[in-house]
């Protein structure tokens, strides 16, 4: 199966899902407008990993995740990613696309102390060191 006919992982809340952590969605029209002759695999790290939503905010702090409450949270989002790159194997997923700006899905932004930094999330650095192409959409 080619790139170009394969499913697409994308964040859940792109597709409006309410999986943010405030338990609202990203919908992102124009990215499902972008890949409406695809098939869309929505997938939330965080809720796959164990965390609830609503749940705290939370950050990347070195290699630790730490939610607005001091808890880490570390554990939990590297499960969800390690779910979803089991997903990802198992439809045989060359590309996703993430919601920037999280600490799971970010692919050139991330938060850090409320302030937006370049980095990485943990999912999309998981799924990229696999050979998964990614993508940013807000």
């Amino acid at each position: 199966m080619s790139l170009k006919n394969s499913p697409i992982l994308i964040s859940a809340c792109l597709l409006g899902i309410n999986s943010r952590y405030n338990g609202t969605n990203a919908l992102n029209r124009d990215i499902i407008k972008q890949y409406s002759n695809r098939c869309l695999i929505p997938v939330c790290p965080e809720q796959l990993g164990g965390l609830p939503t609503p749940r705290p905010r939370a950050e990347i702090h070195m290699e630790q995740v730490i939610d607005a409450n001091g808890r880490d949270v570390t554990g939990e989002f590297k499960k969800g990613a390690d779910v979803v790159l089991k997903i990802a194997r198992l439809l045989n997923v060359k590309k996703a696309v993430l919601k920037e700006k999280s600490p799971s899905c970010g692919v050139r932004l991330i938060y850090n102390n409320r302030r937006l930094v370049g980095g990485m999330g943990i999912t999309a650095r998981l799924l990229e060191e696999h050979g998964v192409v990614i993508e940013g959409a807000d």
